[in-house]
């Protein structure tokens, strides 16, 4: 019987050889099988650029900044939209659900996005994380629901220019 180092060599050659004969006879591999095996999924392939751009969508340290003023918008989507730090932490990851994400960006308008990249101690680029995940989901031109005073007082939400939370105090 085969051990160690010649029964890795052995899977090894064997393995080679089934990629061999299965590339000769057309076998798919490559991205038309990430295709095959993803499409239905509705996970798109990324290339080189794009996995470049999701590392550094990948900076929140969920400090929650990003969320703060949030209120009216959560409250008017309905539960569409969880708030922008979780967007971007399940936006970034391995497997997102890129239509998911784009509808509850949908909530958000762009010259918010630019705000919060000046708030965000990472600099996370909002705004070009919701342009990826657009394009990604293929709704690159989703609609911006306003919120309006009656939707944000039915849902319980504090007037505008409220602050959300208690001002931060020194520990005594």
């Amino acid at each position: 019987m085969l051990s160690g180092r010649a029964l890795a060599l052995v899977v090894l050659a064997w393995s080679l050889l089934k990629v061999l004969v299965g590339r000769l006879f057309g076998r798919k591999t490559g991205l038309p099988l990430f295709h095959e095996n993803y499409d239905a999924d509705g996970l798109p392939a990324l290339d080189a650029a794009e996995r470049e751009r999701i590392a550094s969508f990948s900076r929140c340290i969920a400090c929650g900044r990003c969320d703060v003023g949030e209120a009216d918008r959560i409250a008017a989507s309905g539960g569409e939209y969880p708030g922008l730090m979780t967007i971007v932490l399940s936006s970034s990851r391995s497997m997102p659900d890129y239509d998911a994400a784009a509808r509850s960006l949908a909530h958000v308008p762009m010259e918010v996005l630019a705000q919060k990249e000046e708030i965000c101690p990472t600099r996370v680029p909002f705004v070009e994380l919701a342009r990826f995940v657009r394009s990604k989901a293929g709704a690159k031109q989703l609609p911006t629901p306003s919120v309006t005073a009656t939707a944000v007082e039915e849902a319980g939400a504090q007037a505008p220019g409220q602050r959300e939370h208690p001002p931060a105090t020194a520990p005594t």
